[in-house]
């Protein structure tokens, strides 16, 4: 045990002065609470990481050898999405989309090298960042769904749905995911001063997923909470523990229920969560449905090596692909249409490697590897390959790879060290 401790502070310990340690972990907090606030172009999360990134810079970072594939992947797919947009660069959307993928890969791999640096107390600053974040933009949605502040039904709703400090319910309620599983992580374990306020932050969040009216959020939700749950119990270090989880698990479950019944009681919350709740919406059936189109495109796909570039699907078929893997092939052909999926899956399979690692940070890898993993569901159905908070999953599962691995590598050595001092000496 004492190992694996001192294992943990070798491979997360913060390599610069204290002042400029407390800076680090203060801009870390930010990046985390800034992703909330999107409406607006550049977002303040443009702004914080590329603030960030040149505090960081300045007082140096590291480029670890395990961040290799993660930076040729990104790298590959947006050279096949600029390739591709060379015949349309002369429209400044395309060239505004171009930009905005590269400027996503730069966050995704800085993140994974701040990450992958003072880790433990880097990603507790990130998930309480996060959980702050998803409070503001739940409490933003709520209070616009039910007219709570003056004008701000028009603002913070659209089509009748939540969509608070985002320009769109889905990406609102997708969002809120890693945020709620943080904050449930709190309800089933803390202390109660910090389970009450837990509890308030999961509440808010879940009643500002409901009112999204996202069915990818709510499943997602439920599925991603249930996994990492299950993880939890099964990672338990105590009976006592593993117990209090369960137990505060299905309390937590009965409340959502009874939550969830109070605000199915009000006629206009029951109507759209009746219309949303339904599997046969108009523009996922018929040949040029979400899923008419998923095949469609992919069978335009395999005679396009350069595909029809960013942002042209809706030129050939009624809407957007609403799919993440085939929107590589079409934005960005062949090229990015394999490196984009090896890059979501290589992640997903070296996140699964590390998953029961004893190290200090697991409930925090839990949490992020469970959303990160429903994300990657969501994107057969969604396009997610702009969405912030899908970058800053990315990045912080390699940063956590990465750490993870050092401190597997350096408990080894500290238990090479400690069994070879207990070999008895040789005889004179």
């Amino acid at each position: 045990m004492a190992m694996t401790a001192a294992a943990g502070e070798f491979a997360s310990r913060p390599m610069a002065p204290p002042g400029v340690v407390a800076l680090q972990r203060a801009l870390v907090w930010l990046v985390g609470a800034s992703g909330a606030i999107v409406f607006i172009e550049p977002s303040p999360y443009e702004l914080v990481t590329l603030a960030s990134a040149a505090v960081f810079i300045a007082t140096g970072m590291r480029l670890r050898l395990v961040f290799v594939p993660l930076l040729l992947l990104l790298v590959l797919v947006n050279l096949g999405y600029t390739i591709s947009a060379i015949p349309l660069l002369d429209d400044s959307k395309i060239s505004t989309w171009i930009a905005t993928s590269w400027y996503m890969a730069f966050t995704a791999i800085f993140i994974a090298m701040l990450i992958s640096d003072d880790t433990e107390a880097r990603l507790d600053m990130l998930r309480r960042g996060l959980v702050m974040g998803g409070a503001i933009a739940a409490l933003a949605g709520v209070a616009g769904y039910f007219h709570l502040v003056p004008g701000g039904y028009d603002l913070l709703t659209l089509y009748g749905r939540a969509r608070g400090t985002f320009k769109d319910p889905n990406v609102l309620g997708a969002f809120l995911i890693l945020p709620a599983l943080l904050a449930l992580q709190n309800v089933v374990t803390a202390r109660f001063a910090a389970t009450l306020r837990a509890t308030f932050s999961l509440g808010v969040m879940a009643l500002a997923i409901l009112l999204a009216f996202s069915r990818a959020a709510w499943g997602g939700l439920v599925l991603t909470a249930a996994f990492m749950l299950a993880l939890m119990v099964l990672t338990s270090t105590s009976p006592r523990e593993r117990s209090r989880i369960i137990v505060m698990t299905l309390a937590a479950a009965v409340a959502g229920l009874v939550l969830m019944g109070v605000l199915l009681s009000i006629d206009s919350i029951a109507d759209m969560f009746k219309q949303r709740a339904s599997f046969d919406q108009s523009y996922d059936e018929g040949r040029f449905g979400r899923f008419g189109r998923h095949i469609l495109g992919a069978d335009m796909a395999l005679d396009l090596p350069f595909g029809i570039g960013p942002l042209q699907f809706h030129n050939y078929f009624p809407e957007d692909t609403h799919n993440s893997y085939l929107n590589a092939f079409m934005s960005g052909g062949w090229l990015s249409g394999i490196c984009y999926p090896a890059l979501v899956f290589t992640t997903v399979i070296l996140g699964f490697r590390y998953l029961f690692a004893r190290v200090p940070w697991q409930p925090t890898y839990i949490a992020v590897f469970a959303a990160f993993l429903g994300t990657v569901g969501e994107s057969f159905i969604i396009d997610t390959d702009h969405w912030r908070h899908f970058f800053l999953m990315l990045g912080t599962m390699w940063g956590m790879i990465a750490a993870t691995r050092a401190h597997q590598v350096e408990a080894n050595r500290l238990a090479g060290i400690e069994s070879t001092s207990q070999l008895p000496n040789p005889p004179p």
